[in-house]
């Protein structure tokens, strides 16, 4: 089993930057992708950004392009966020990717960190 810790999260002024970062533990043989995934109030989580295992190849969603980059060292995934705008507050969830023992597709949710921006 793989277990994912965030960190990074707080409150920040409109245009300032910040950095999450998701330390995946357990079975991290098992882990392909990863990923930042967000959820504001009233609203349905979405991806942010995602990885490939090797780092390479990288994709991200509309709100996210020119503005955030993901990144990763292993099994611990960055994502730096900077422009940050009011409406970027969200609670941001790492999930990464993972393979069971027995071949089994199984998606691995962290448990969330705050990203408050002010106005």
């Amino acid at each position: 089993q793989v277990q994912l810790v965030e960190s990074g999260g707080g409150l920040v002024q409109a245009g300032g930057s910040l950095r999450l970062s998701c330390v995946a533990s357990g079975s991290t043989p098992s882990i392909n992708v990863m990923g930042w995934y967000r959820q504001a109030p009233g609203k349905q989580r979405e991806l942010v950004a995602a990885i490939s295992s090797s780092g390479v190849d990288t994709n991200y969603g509309d709100s996210a392009q020119g503005r955030f980059t993901i990144s990763r060292d292993k099994n611990t995934v960055y994502l730096q966020m900077n422009s940050l705008k009011p409406e970027d507050t969200a609670v941001y969830y790492c999930k990464a990717n993972t393979i069971t023992p027995n071949y089994s597709f199984l998606e691995v949710w962290g448990q969330g960190t705050l990203v408050t921006v002010s106005s």
